[in-house]
């Protein structure tokens, strides 16, 4: 900074730290934006908010905002990625009646690319993780409102909600020791082998593996366990199935996840039933992220588990039952499997959203 244009000496620490700095003609403070009583009553001869993360400000804040904005030279400038289509922000950008003051700038990817500051080797991997017409593509990506709350089974600010969750947590300790391992065992080919280990915070990492045998599976998933009588719960179908015998040779809580197996579980509002297992669980985990019922459950801000949560689509059948998008419906639509998503919706299968205490049985 060039101090003897700004007509004062150098900030100090201190002040940084305070987030509070005087100046000779004014001052610069930091608020909380789900606070809006401390935002109320702001006036001066010139004022100006700056609203970041704009998209996850409550209208109450903007509404104490707006009380600012009667009197004198008082502006507001507020930046955010795109979210759901809901809020003040999507309002502002949508031009919904009352918002016409606002100029609205729309920063597309083409301009991201040709400044620099995204790479177009990046925004295509991006669509090969996400799919082109997914939620989190067209938010993080394309820069545009969008959902999949419609026909998907998670929404993507569920899962985003999860992820800073997981940033809020700083070391071990915040997390507990682990009580359940998912794993996604694959073959050969394409597809990945993944572990999900899930404490009490929620799920901390994921541990991927390319090509490896029954065997070098079953060997990983026992140093995960590390000698905890906690439950290790595995994709039966196909190679699976060794694993599990092989887990429980070894005198391991090994628990049989058999995706299409018949389920006699309902909803947590004891009105729907589920075609299946696989529904059964995947709907564990959204009863787990609803903000609702007030979730606390971390996500690692991953690309590719971002995408898995966010891409099934799901219906209800005429019987009333849950009924979850097949898997190689899936793979056509994104270009391929959902082996991180599963893997963690395997760790989260047996959880009780409303006790958050283990509903496993070891058969």
């Amino acid at each position: 900074m060039r101090w003897e244009r700004i007509g004062r000496k150098p900030f100090k620490a201190t002040e940084l730290l305070s987030l509070h700095l005087k100046l000779r003609h004014g001052e610069a403070f930091a608020l909380a934006s789900d606070n809006a009583a401390s935002i109320e009553g702001a006036h001066a001869d010139s004022i100006l908010y700056v609203l970041d993360e704009a998209k996850t400000i409550p209208a109450a804040t903007w509404q104490a905002v707006e009380g600012a904005m009667s009197s004198g030279d008082a502006r507001m400038i507020a930046f955010s990625t795109p979210g759901e289509p809901a809020g003040v922000f999507y309002d502002i950008h949508s031009r919904k009646p009352g918002y016409e003051d606002w100029l609205v700038r729309h920063v597309t990817l083409e301009e991201c690319i040709s400044s620099g500051r995204v790479s177009r080797e990046w925004a295509e991997q991006r669509r090969r993780t996400w799919g082109e017409n997914s939620a989190v593509y067209q938010n993080r990506v394309l820069g545009e409102f969008a959902d999949n709350s419609d026909d998907g089974i998670i929404p993507l600010s569920w899962v985003e909600a999860a992820n800073e969750r997981w940033q809020e947590h700083e070391d071990a300790s915040d997390w507990g020791e682990p009580i359940a391992v998912g794993c996604d065992i694959a073959d050969q080919g394409e597809d990945k082998t993944v572990f999900a280990v899930l404490h009490p915070a929620g799920v901390r990492s994921l541990q991927v593996n390319a090509k490896i045998d029954t065997m070098e599976s079953t060997g990983k998933i026992m140093r995960l366990l590390a000698g905890r009588e906690i439950p290790a719960i595995v994709d039966v179908i196909g190679i699976g199935a060794g694993v599990v015998s092989r887990l429980r040779e070894l005198g391991a809580q090994a628990v049989a996840f058999n995706a299409g197996a018949g389920s006699g579980g309902i909803d947590s509002s004891g009105e729907l039933g589920f075609a299946n297992q696989r529904a059964e669980a995947w709907w564990r985990l959204r009863e787990l992220l609803d903000p609702s019922a007030g979730s606390t459950l971390a996500l690692p801000p991953i690309p590719e588990l971002i995408g898995d949560l966010t891409a099934p689509c799901c219906k209800t059948t005429s019987a009333g039952k849950i009924l979850i998008e097949s898997k190689d419906d899936i793979r056509k639509r994104i270009g391929r499997s959902t082996d991180y998503g599963d893997a963690v919706v395997m760790a989260c299968s047996g959880m009780n959203a409303a006790t958050y205490e283990s509903l496993f049985y070891v058969p």
